[in-house]
């Protein structure tokens, strides 16, 4: 049963945070940003916050930065949305899914294309 709470609870984090990110946050560093993944600590007390950003791995650097510096805005904000004692703490982290699944997808192709030369 805590395991179902959890994954409400971190999809509900994830749809606030994108709200939050895309419509209240002011900030002139923070470009087009996605909030790809939510992962809660068994405690509530830490959320991993995987998000994207459409730019180079520079700006995705600094655009985490501005977010990190913008962290307790977020926070605030999102407390005032969950009904939960305590806001847990968040942590934005890269999602490199993305291109972990284009570097595969790559591998394959090249695979692909030596075994139909043979």
């Amino acid at each position: 049963m805590t395991r179902v709470k959890k994954e409400r609870l971190e999809s509900i984090i994830l749809k606030d945070l994108s709200e939050i990110i895309q419509f209240e946050l002011k900030s002139p560093d923070i470009g087009f940003v996605t909030v790809t993944g939510v992962d809660l600590t068994n405690d509530y007390s830490i959320a991993k916050v995987y998000v994207t950003v459409l730019s180079s791995a520079d700006d995705v650097k600094e655009q985490i930065e501005a977010l990190k510096e913008s962290k307790g805005f977020i926070r605030s904000r999102l407390a005032g949305r969950l009904s939960i004692r305590k806001c847990p703490d968040l942590i934005f982290m890269e999602d490199t899914s993305l291109a972990t699944g284009n570097r595969i997808e790559s591998i394959l192709e090249g695979l692909k294309a030596k075994e139909s030369d043979k």
